[in-house]
């Protein structure tokens, strides 16, 4: 290395604290895909439960997932994982069944 070349380095330090807050930040970003595909898995499972129960399609089921997402004002995920509990036995709130069924009928063909 020439004298010149080791001048526009940075010093040991701050190569350090640049490698720390990369790592810091691709840590945070793995999180959130983690988050995210966790997220998805749970949204497509209760567009399936939909897909079955309501009879209409994958696209209709999200579709339905949304509206009442955005109608009840409640995060998509949590309505979703509102729906996996309820076809498994558990009751779903008023508002939300109430929210469903209107959905369900604006998207059934039948």
């Amino acid at each position: 290395m020439t004298e010149t070349h080791r001048e526009t380095l940075p010093p040991p330090s701050h190569r350090a604290d640049g490698l720390a807050q990369e790592l810091q930040r691709l840590r945070e970003e793995n999180r959130q895909l983690r988050l995210a595909l966790t997220s998805h898995t749970v949204i497509d499972r209760a567009t399936g439960v939909l897909t079955v129960l309501g009879q209409i399609n994958p696209d209709d089921g999200f579709t339905v997932l949304r509206e009442v997402s955005q109608r009840t004002n409640v995060k998509l995920i949590h309505i979703a994982e509102q729906l996996l509990k309820h076809a498994q036995g558990a009751a779903l709130p008023d508002d939300l069944l109430t929210e469903l069924r209107a959905a369900l009928a604006r998207h059934t063909t039948g």
